[in-house]
């Protein structure tokens, strides 16, 4: 079983690549090699994959924070889990159920949200895409500085507010509110609750 993340820039026509294409490809490169584990095609469109499938929302929350605090751009992304059964060395020419899932999911479901997902589990689909909806509802409307605590907290889990207001030279208290404005807390449990929900599906 493995899971793959399709995606896309939504508006990447109104801002300057300059902008957003460097944080993609490095926050894509802290995933694996390409093109073997992500390839950038059509110009502002992905796909990548995160062998771990429990891992797979964490990665989709990574790229989104990571987006939303380098400039004022955002990310659709269908997650699609399963398996693997044609294995080449560039990842738009793999395939497999994992592969169509993901493609499903972003053809589908992301018409009305930009986090979905498909799994082999219809009734794991059903909880999480009415979850990632109401979690999208704070989610897409990060600003800049919500999304910067966000991304800040998930590159080093052990990092207190107080080591946070010293990078971005702010207060605790304003961190602490960007926290809240940022839902990171009911976000947080929803990776966790995820997390475990498909390690006990894959392990049963």
């Amino acid at each position: 079983m493995t899971s793959i993340l399709t995606g896309d820039i939504i508006n990447s026509r109104k801002n300057d690549d300059n902008f957003w294409l460097k944080t993609l490809k490095e926050t894509l490169d802290t995933f694996g090699e390409s093109p073997k584990y992500w390839q950038i095609y059509r110009g502002d469109s992905f796909q990548v994959e995160i062998k771990n499938c429990e891992s797979a929302f964490y990665a989709a929350l990574k790229l989104k924070s990571y987006l939303k605090s380098t400039e004022n751009i955002d990310v659709r992304i269908g997650i699609g889990i399963g398996k693997k059964e044609f294995n080449v060395d560039k990842i738009t020419e793999s395939n497999g159920e994992a592969f169509i899932n993901s493609g499903f999911a972003f053809d589908n479901y992301l018409k009305k949200q930009t986090i979905a997902i498909k799994t082999p589990w219809q009734e794991l689909d059903d909880e999480f895409n009415i979850a990632f909806d109401l979690a999208l509802l704070t989610m897409d409307s990060w600003t800049k500085n919500s999304a910067e605590v966000f991304k800040l907290s998930l590159a080093s889990e052990n990092r207190t507010q107080k080591e946070i207001a010293a990078i971005l030279g702010i207060t605790q208290g304003s961190v602490s509110e960007r926290y809240k404005r940022a839902g990171f807390e009911s976000i947080i449990k929803l990776e966790k609750r995820f997390r475990k929900l498909i390690l006990q599906k894959i392990n049963n």
